[in-house]
């Protein structure tokens, strides 16, 4: 492909997500909905799909959308914070585990298709999507809502847990020994545990090394930073989206602040592009064979998720539209849901796992946020009550500020 071509395809993709934008702010919806239908569009099975060079560039920029996405959001919040919230929501962590592992596991076995795989479709299950999930918080203005701590307690532990996870499935998948299977999850320990030191420990040390007058040089600084430590955990098979979540919450004071600012341009163009590649991951030719599964297994573990964030915000001491609001945040499934069976079917498990998957993330990334922008009204009945007028705050005002009309 051209150079002129690349730069033509992907004017031509920003402009159509900037349209999709303005459609979902004229209906009131969130656009995540709408960027992954646009990835759908100009994916495999549509005449007009893009080259291959702007779908290799748009898979990076979705990579990096993540990073960006939960390090920002981990800037919103301090090392004492996460520390906390990780002793107090531990067994949000321990049920979220159970009532969302179990079903694709289950699954997996009824359909005859072998512990191993079973096991991957249970890590598909389980996860959350932390990129979909924070760009919602921002979107809705909920990041200083009282169940916004509790939510991010449990990406957070279901992303260390991933931790865990990944290297196990791995020496699974090939016929590694117990040993490689300790050996692993032992490695895995033991960076997690530097990570989190060092977060809490040599913050401020840090943000003050960061700090300099130039926006620019902070800008290069942060970035290079974090996206170099994200690299790092993935080579290690760490999650590369709770790393840099760990750097926000690393940095602090000015640094952090004027950050904020700087980077907000840069996470919301990845972050669309992230959404993007997911749609175009989607061959929409195989969906058809796989849908009445997905959707199976998507309403089943929608309302598991539900109980999940219920549970984790009614323990943090929220009320009932919070609680709502928690449970509908966490449904949708995203960036490694795809990962993992990417995993398991280059390993040899069954080929109808990648289809089945990226339906299901399909389905449930639309679904999740939709369900997410109407929260407070389902809770309203929940609570037999006339639903109240959104009061979400005007769009030009900081993410923070919005956050704190609520």
């Amino acid at each position: 492909m051209t150079e002129a071509v690349f730069l033509i395809e992907f004017g031509a993709l920003i402009l159509i997500l900037s349209l999709l934008g303005r459609l979902a702010g004229r209906i009131g919806l969130s656009a995540i909905p709408f960027y992954l239908l646009g990835g759908l569009l100009v994916g495999a099975g549509f005449p007009f799909s893009l080259g291959e060079d702007i779908e290799s560039f748009t898979e990076f920029g979705a990579s990096l959308g993540v990073i960006l996405l939960l390090f920002m959001l981990g800037l919103e919040y301090t090392q004492e914070e996460l520390f906390t919230g990780l002793r107090r929501d531990y067994p949000s962590g321990v049920v979220d585990i159970v009532l969302n592992a179990t079903p694709g596991l289950v699954f997996g076995l009824v359909a005859g298709w072998g512990f191993v795989t079973a096991l991957a479709l249970a890590g598909i299950t389980y996860i959350s999507s932390s990129g979909v999930v924070s760009k919602l918080l921002v979107e809705l203005g909920r990041v200083a809502n009282r169940e916004t701590p509790a939510i991010l307690s449990v990406l957070v532990i279901e992303d260390l847990a991933m931790a865990a996870y990944l290297p196990l499935l791995t020496a699974l998948l090939v016929g590694g020994s117990g040993l490689d299977l300790v050996t692993g999850l032992l490695v895995s320990a033991v960076l997690i545990t530097l990570a989190l030191v060092v977060a809490r420990r040599y913050g401020q040390t840090l943000s003050a090394a960061i700090y300099d007058r130039s926006g620019e040089v902070v800008l290069l600084t942060v970035l290079g930073l974090t996206v170099l430590v994200a690299g790092l955990a993935e080579a290690v098979h760490l999650s590369a989206a709770v790393a840099a979540f760990l750097v926000g919450i690393a940095l602090s004071g000015d640094v952090a602040e004027r950050t904020l600012i700087l980077m907000e341009p840069l996470r919301d163009l990845f972050a669309a592009l992230f959404f993007v590649a997911i749609g175009l991951s989607t061959d929409v030719a195989e969906i058809p064979g796989v849908i009445g599964w997905a959707a199976l297994l998507g309403l089943i573990t929608a309302a598991t998720k539900l109980v999940t964030g219920w549970y984790a915000a009614a323990r943090a001491g929220v009320g009932v539209r919070g609680r709502v609001r928690a449970g509908t945040a966490l449904v949708a499934r995203g960036e490694f849901s795809i990962v993992i069976a990417t995993l398991a079917i280059a390993a040899g498990a069954q080929a109808v796992l990648g289809p089945l998957t990226t339906t299901y993330v399909i389905l449930l990334a639309v679904f999740g946020p939709v369900l997410t922008r109407f929260s407070e009204p389902i809770a309203d009945r929940i609570l037999g009550r006339p639903s109240r007028p959104s009061r979400r705050a005007p769009s030009w005002l900081p993410t923070r500020t919005r956050s704190e009309t609520r």
